[in-house]
């Protein structure tokens, strides 16, 4: 026999199942703050809890029809949503492998460069000087993302700084340097912005 939240569970999936969307609604009020934590827990990123639970909430009502054959919705949600947690990781490591890579690449080709060009070597001169006049916040998450190749939670982390902070200086830094590089348009090659377009 089933227990009376059972029941009411099973009767909830049924109607979620035949496109009643205020079902739906208490449905997502009922798990998504403990879902968004356990998301937490396994990611520690906020802004990818956030983005996780939407999808799995958008997942359940695509494949609504299928609702009444679960028979531990709670046991499902949160097996579903580890694994997709544990997917959306490793497409984020593979990323940052990727676009260090890339930088590596072109770095490293740019440091041949600048062996035989000396245009190279005044662009690196004023780019290490627009650093420099950054101020020490900006500098410091410039260089931490660059340089280190940290993420922004990671940076956040590091220096007891909010997502949202971390985001906002690294954004200042760069319209901050492209600035003072784009001052130097006589010594600007054409490579190297597009790399500085992309940090």
């Amino acid at each position: 026999m089933l227990s009376a939240e059972l029941y009411n569970e099973k009767q909830l999936l049924l109607q979620i199942a035949q496109g009643d969307q205020t079902a739906f609604a208490s449905l997502f009020n009922t798990h998504h703050q403990k879902l968004g934590e356990y998301i937490f827990r396994l990611t520690e990123s906020y802004e990818l809890a956030q983005e996780i639970v939407q999808d799995i909430f958008l997942k359940i009502w695509k494949h609504r029809a299928d609702l009444p054959e679960i028979e531990h919705f709670s046991a499902y949600l949160f097996v579903i949503s580890r694994n997709h947690a544990f997917n959306c990781l490793k497409q984020a490591a593979r990323e940052r492998q990727r676009k260090q890579e890339w930088l590596r690449y072109n770095t490293e080709a740019l440091y041949t460069e600048r062996e035989t060009d000396s245009l190279y070597q005044q662009y690196h001169s004023v780019l290490e000087e627009a650093i420099e006049k950054l101020p020490p916040r900006q500098k410091a998450v410039y260089l931490l993302s660059q340089r280190e190749g940290l993420s922004y939670e990671e940076i956040a982390s590091r220096l007891a700084l909010s997502f949202e902070t971390v985001k906002k200086h690294k954004s200042l830094a760069l319209q901050f340097i492209r600035r003072q590089v784009r001052m130097r348009k006589d010594i600007i090659l054409p490579t190297v912005l597009f790399i500085l377009h992309f940090y």
